[in-house]
């Protein structure tokens, strides 16, 4: 066997699916997923073919055409990778697998009815990145194998389905579709209906994604509708929020050359969501946290907008080379958000991102190959290590670039850069080969092995500079002599500043600092999260246990991963008096709220908790 990719058992001799056609059927009160998946190879094949699943009951795989049963085996369960799935193929160019999923799909999260907004139907979403769309479909589930696909979901009548792909249409269910995933009778039942869906571009599994629900939309721009629970309060508070949408697309187009996806609409899901947002093409899953009344959620939306280019059109080949993907897109947000909002703005998220790189090279201390940009993950969960060094120190490394070239040279190349790889996934190493032949001596001006394979941060990377910047920094420094900033000092202040100015707090401040830090600007009551986890993160270290009730509703009222895993280090990494306390009370908040988080999140969560306990 030939892998192609660390976290997948594709084999780099077998041919590559091209297009996928899928046949759901959602049974909410068992929580799984019966499904019919038609694989379709580019040529006649003979011989094994190796596919991942996780979690996964698979019945029957069949020749489509004959339906006769085709020769398959299930490997031992893997940790990480799952089961492979190998068929035996005797000239054949498709292959049909009936199976089902696991309550426990770690792409999938199931809501009850009070798990949601409206408190009256239940929702289920998913989240495939980096390598979970093997737990509801077998597939070669690398971004190395970009597909195509369609797919009819039989859901409740009452409910709606959203999917990162072009609706077809929404109708009643026919008898012959079913491909024996259920009796034609509970699949063509009065209470069904089926919503049909294409992908006509080639995207790698990882940006597969549906959700179904109770679902409205509002419309707040020419290709960008807002889609959520069908509760008003939360669509107009979106709808607001996120109005600007167009502006932001149009800038990314002058940057970087034509948005590709027709639509470019958002869907904000449940507070269970484990992150901020998630760049599926044509519908963004996003985070109701990004939702903050200000309009500054619109950065998350110009994070995701960016990855349009970078990203989805280019893809990592696999998740060692995850910067190719983040560090583009972070380079990418930043532009827009300074073309849009100006060169202050950009310069604060420069800075933010600039102090969460340097904590990551605390946090992998014991493990610097996860400072680097081109990783080696061969038997690491890539959500174990997921961090921001791939966004910060992939944005650093093209920001140098750009110092070196200037600008407009380097637009130019980004154009060429897209222009030559879209609908392509790349490795760290064709990156750089193209960028040596179009920047010819760039190699003898910068250390491009030492910026990719070397571990931490490079000596010509450069902290940001500027004048709110360095306000903030020097602000900060000032607390440690017991100063806290002056009304008028941070009377501008919008949630970044007061992010920034909290991270460039020292680790270790007195408990009176910290109340009456709060007793002034009251941020355990900020509605932005990034705020208040920040503080919170304060009171933890200096033992303020008044905040703890904070804590716990914080822990159990989001499932973002940001704000879960920093809350819950602080509590169980503590040392001194008060450690077991902390500890506890970590675990037992886990224990009564682990249910609503997804499962990606739970199990971060406990890798965290195991970790320091």
């Amino acid at each position: 066997m030939a892998p192609i990719d660390p976290h997948s058992f594709t084999d780099s001799t077998h041919p590559l699916t091209t297009h996928i056609s899928l046949t759901f059927y959602f049974d909410f009160p068992s929580s799984t997923i019966s499904s019919a998946t038609l694989l379709s190879l580019p040529t006649p094949y003979t011989g094994p073919l190796t596919l991942d699943t996780r979690s996964l009951s698979v019945s029957s795989v069949l020749d489509p055409l004959s339906l006769s049963p085709l020769p398959f085996s299930l490997s031992p369960d893997s940790r990480v990778l799952g089961q492979s799935l190998t068929v035996s193929l005797s000239n054949q160019t498709q292959i049909l697998i009936l199976s089902k999923t696991s309550p426990s799909s770690s792409a999938l999260q199931w809501l009850s009815p009070p798990q949601t907004f409206n408190k009256t139907h239940p929702y289920v979403y998913t989240h495939c990145q980096p390598i979970h769309a093997r737990s509801i479909f077998p597939c070669q589930d690398t971004p190395a194998a970009r597909v195509k696909y369609a797919a009819k979901l039989n859901i409740p009548r009452q409910l709606s389905a959203v999917m990162a792909a072009r609706h077809v249409e929404r109708r009643g269910p026919l008898p012959s579709e079913t491909q024996g995933i259920c009796a034609d009778s509970v699949w063509c039942g009065d209470d069904r209906v089926v919503e049909e869906f294409v992908m006509e571009q080639p995207i790698p599994p990882y940006l597969f994604a549906f959700a179904v629900g109770q679902l409205g939309f509002r419309e707040v721009g020419p290709r960008t509708r807002v889609y959520a629970e069908a509760v008003n309060e939360v669509l107009d508070a979106a709808a607001k929020e996120f109005a600007g949408t167009e502006e932001i697309i149009q800038v990314g187009e002058k940057i970087f050359g034509p948005y590709e996806w027709e639509r470019f609409d958002l869907l904000v899901l449940p507070p269970s969501f484990p992150l901020g947002g998630m760049e599926n093409p044509r519908m963004v899953f996003l985070t109701p946290t990004v939702i903050k009344g200000d309009a500054s959620g619109s950065q998350v939306v110009a994070h995701e907008l960016a990855h349009s280019w970078t990203g989805n059109l280019i893809t990592n080949k696999n998740n060692d080379h995850f910067w190719l993907n983040e560090g583009f897109t972070t380079y990418a947000e930043r532009r827009i958000v300074e073309a849009v909002q100006g060169e202050e703005i950009a310069s604060l998220n420069i800075g933010i991102g600039w102090k969460g790189l340097v904590k990551e090279m605390e946090r992998f201390k014991d493990n610097m190959e996860f400072t680097k940009l081109k990783t080696n993950q061969a038997g690491v969960d890539p959500d174990d290590v997921y961090s921001v060094v791939p966004y910060e120190k992939g944005f650093q490394f093209l920001q140098r670039i750009e110092r070196q070239v200037g600008r407009p040279a380097f637009d130019e190349f980004l154009k060429k850069y897209i222009a030559t790889f879209k609908f392509q996934s790349i490795d760290t190493d064709m990156f750089l080969n193209f960028l040596k032949v179009n920047v010819p001596g760039i190699e003898n001006k910068i250390d491009l092995k030492l910026w990719t394979e070397g571990t931490g941060i490079p000596p010509d990377a450069i902290e940001p500079v500027s004048n709110i910047y360095s306000k903030i920094v020097s602000l900060a420094n000032e607390f440690k002599l017991g100063r806290t900033p002056r009304d008028d000092e941070v009377a501008d202040w919008k949630g970044q500043e007061w992010e920034l100015y909290l991270e460039n707090l020292p680790k270790s401040v007195e408990a009176s600092q910290v109340r009456a830090l709060d007793v002034v600007y009251h941020l355990s009551e900020s509605k932005n999260y990034e705020v208040k986890v920040a503080f919170l993160q304060l009171a933890i270290s200096a033992r303020c246990r008044e905040y703890y009730g904070v804590v716990e509703k914080t822990l159990k009222e989001v499932g973002r991963i940001l704000y879960l895993r920093p809350l819950y280090t602080a509590l169980v990494q503590g040392e001194g008096p008060g450690k077991e306390e902390d500890t506890a009370f970590a675990r037992r908040v886990f224990s009564e709220a682990c249910d609503c988080y997804h499962p990606i999140a739970h199990a971060v969560i406990e890798a965290t908790l195991a970790k320091h306990v």
